[in-house]
């Protein structure tokens, strides 16, 4: 059996996932694309040491920090572990937020190799011109991409540049289907109460020692390393050179965070068949009428 357990940050995805693990005899596989990195712990929100002793858990923790990692990868290497949980009748949960690597893993999606093409005058642009691009290259694909995530965009630039077929067309040629049978369970939270739950993570974040574990990082791998695009990271740049305070600091990874919660609620709604739950009660209870 594969359940998959999503929902936005702060929900209580990791917490719920190790207690349902132990009662289904389950193995987890992270659906975060984040927590997959080394060393970032902190700001990542992965689950400790501690809880992941509880239970088998795979794709945390292994990823240096200084590497860049794929859908792709992703999609191999949690098939890999479905495969070899099933094979030996353990069941598996995909506990995380990332919904495209969460898809990407059980549906039949596939990644073309793209011809590297030169994006020099594309990532010296700021964020406003570089999303401009992307809506002449690619008007479609553009609507489903924030304009500040530079990654997606840059990448739908330069599949544009490379193919000549625009991102979207290619996207409109795949029919996905399900390579896994799965069940998929959102955590129904409040939006008010869980933006106030975040506002206090983040301040949870910095008493736990975010500069402290984050600052030698950032000195180490300087800034490009791909695994500081999380929030919680990207918002201390400016701080670290002067430019806002502390305050200002924090402030600004809540209100990114609350709006990285909008867009994955937008996104699991429209992507998976999700049956909502507020406990693991009802989980159990839905598997059980399954």
């Amino acid at each position: 059996m594969i359940l998959v357990l999503t929902g936005p940050t702060g929900s209580g995805k990791s917490e719920l996932a190790v207690s349902l693990a132990k009662k289904l005899g389950a193995a987890i596989i992270n659906g975060d694309a984040f927590q997959v990195y080394q060393e970032l712990n902190i700001a990542t929100a992965k689950p400790s040491k501690e809880m992941r002793d509880e239970v088998p858990h795979y794709l945390f923790d292994f990823v240096p920090l200084d590497s860049a990692y794929s859908v792709a990868e992703y999609q191999q290497d949690a098939r890999c572990v479905i495969d070899f949980c099933l094979a030996k009748g353990q069941n598996v949960i995909i506990a995380g937020g990332t919904g495209l690597y969460i898809k990407a893993a059980l549906y039949d999606y596939e990644f073309p190799t793209v011809e590297r093409v030169d994006l020099s005058r594309f990532e010296a642009m700021n964020d406003e011109d570089l999303y401009a691009e992307l809506v002449r290259l690619d008007e479609e694909a553009a609507a489903k991409i924030h304009p500040h995530n530079r990654v997606r965009v840059l990448r739908a630039i330069e599949i544009c540049l490379s193919s000549g077929e625009k991102k979207s067309d290619r996207e409109a040629k795949q029919n996905h289907q399900p390579i896994y049978e799965a069940m998929f369970f959102g955590l129904d939270a409040d939006r008010e109460k869980l933006y106030e739950k975040v506002n206090a993570r983040v301040d949870a974040m910095f008493d736990a020692g975010l500069l402290e574990e984050t600052v030698p990082l950032i000195e180490r791998y300087g800034r490009s390393a791909h695994a500081f695009r999380a929030i919680g990271v990207k918002e201390l740049f400016p701080y670290l050179d002067g430019e806002i305070s502390l305050l200002e600091a924090k402030e600004t990874i809540k209100k990114n965070t609350r709006n990285y919660i909008k867009r994955q609620l937008t996104w699991c709604r429209g992507q998976f068949d999700l049956s909502y739950v507020r406990s693991e009660e009802e989980v159990l209870e839905r598997l059980k009428n399954k």
